[in-house]
């Protein structure tokens, strides 16, 4: 289920559909010789997340970028903005948009939009939390796999993300969001301790 995931550091991945089709999650400080984007989704505007300079290494002039309305000043090209709620269909790649927001710190606001991602690949589906908290929508979820962020202080700590993974129930889940801006590996073997679903915690690419 997770041989075609990658984890890039902090909150990025790719993923890799059996007909060659790569979908890039929250793309941020990558390294050089990428495979090229068919699709980029983007959480949410903040540099971590929404990095014009990383995208433009593994974007094509034909890639698709889908995030909310905030992204849509800060990058070029064929930018798809959504709502939570909004879903898309790019070749084989199904997306569904969904709420991402903390509930009671200020950096985060529901009022802003941010989104979380489930993408369907090859019978796969793929729930990226974007920078999220624990929140009532999770219960909703359905995913396979579940990326959680796990490095406090923005998003959720490791306690809080193996709630969240309680919620949603995914056959594996895949800490994320830390060891760069936030969080260190402690956090994602505190969660992989904590976490009722298995846990695997992804080599940095």
């Amino acid at each position: 289920m997770l041989e075609n995931l990658h984890w890039l550091g902090h909150a990025g991945f790719y993923v890799k559909s059996r007909k060659g089709t790569i979908v890039y999650f929250d793309p941020y400080q990558v390294s050089n010789g990428l495979p090229k984007a068919d699709v980029i989704l983007v959480s949410h505007d903040h540099f971590d997340h929404c990095s014009a300079a990383d995208i433009a290494k593994i974007a094509k002039p034909q890639t698709v970028i889908v995030g909310p309305s905030s992204i849509a000043s800060k990058l070029t090209g064929a930018v798809k903005t959504l709502a939570p709620g909004g879903k898309l269909v790019v070749g084989d790649i199904a997306v569904e948009t969904v709420e991402a927001y903390n509930p009671g710190k200020p950096f985060h606001p529901k009022s802003s939009g941010n989104l979380g991602f489930i993408a369907a690949v090859d019978g796969v589906s793929f729930y990226h939390a974007g920078d999220t908290d624990v929140i009532p929508e999770m219960k909703r979820i359905k995913a396979d796999v579940a990326l959680l962020p796990v490095g406090g202080t923005y998003t959720m700590t490791a306690a809080e993300a193996a709630e969240a993974a309680a919620a949603i129930k995914p056959k594996v889940a895949v800490p994320m969001h830390y060891g760069s801006v936030a969080g260190s590996i402690e956090d994602a073997k505190e969660f992989q301790k904590l976490c009722k679903s298995e846990v695997r915690i992804l080599k940095q690419e």
